[in-house]
């Protein structure tokens, strides 16, 4: 309909193919107040119950407005094809740009994956961890069907202990931004909690996977799966990248934190490796 012509325009910007919004059931939220509220009250659904499901919230006259408007949505669907939740990207500058639903009995941030539902009937071996829904979506796309998203929160235990059930080998395609680079940091050893194999991917050129896809293609990013670097070295190289190991200061500073790291691998072989690499 006309009403949906800005989230339309706004996939064609991103280059999201029907299949692929068909896949997924993106859909739009007008920008209206009460678009949801009259189309469900038309179904029988009461105020109330939109309300407890997140749809709706409450206004200062006592009234409702809808939660989600003006936003591309993102059904979020647990692992046996319920949706319990939605996410929003809005079509203008104002803010949050992503929006969650909010918790409710069925929907837990903490708890769940979005496209795990997808990626757990993948044949890859692996789940890929990006940031955000587009990441995951556009990884989707381009082939690699093992992609999830964490929900607008960080790696959680549940997480991990969830994605141990589905696979032995994570690959973190954070952002290359300082935020991204600590939330790498905390979600290793979560993972590695769970006897997960943890994987980290460097991409320069691109500041995520969605960017660098419609850079350079399927096949460059499946290089750089190829070639990404394990938690071990992720961490040194991290942390080699903050001294000047021309300056012998510099130097002994490093080896003191990168034996304080080493020491913490929990494998003898690690650290002897590790050792003498660092």
């Amino acid at each position: 309909k006309p009403e949906g012509k800005p989230a339309l325009d706004y996939m064609a910007r991103r280059q999201i193919t029907p299949h692929t919004a068909k896949r997924f059931g993106l859909g739009y939220a007008p920008d209206t107040w009460d678009s949801l509220i009259n189309a469900m009250k038309a179904l029988g659904y009461s105020e109330y119950e939109m309300f407890d499901a997140g749809l709706v919230r409450k206004g200062k006259n006592g009234g409702h407005y809808d939660t989600f408007r003006n936003r591309l949505m993102f059904p979020i669907i647990d692992i046996r094809g319920n949706i319990i939740g939605f996410g929003g990207r809005v079509m203008d500058d104002s803010t949050p740009k992503y929006l969650n639903s909010p918790e409710t009995l069925i929907f837990n941030k903490r708890k769940n994956l979005f496209a795990l539902n997808v990626a757990r009937k993948s044949k890859q071996g692996r789940i890929i961890l990006t940031e955000g829904y587009m990441d995951a979506i556009a990884l989707h796309q381009y082939g690699f069907d093992c992609a999830v998203a964490s929900l607008g929160t960080s790696l959680t235990e549940e997480h991990a202990n969830i994605l141990a059930k589905y696979t032995n080998q994570v690959i973190l395609t954070y952002d290359g931004d300082e935020a991204g680079q600590n939330a790498t940091r905390r979600a290793i050893p979560m993972l590695e909690k769970t006897g997960i194999q943890v994987r980290v991917l460097r991409m320069q050129g691109a500041k995520d996977p969605d960017e660098f896809l419609k850079k350079y293609g399927a096949q460059r990013f499946e290089v750089l799966l190829d070639a990404c670097q394990n938690q071990a070295e992720y961490r040194l190289d991290s942390l080699k990248r903050k001294y000047d190991l021309t300056l012998d200061d510099q130097r002994v500073e490093f080896l003191n934190q990168a034996a304080a790291l080493i020491a913490t691998f929990p494998n003898a072989v690690q650290r002897e490796v590790y050792g003498r690499r660092a």
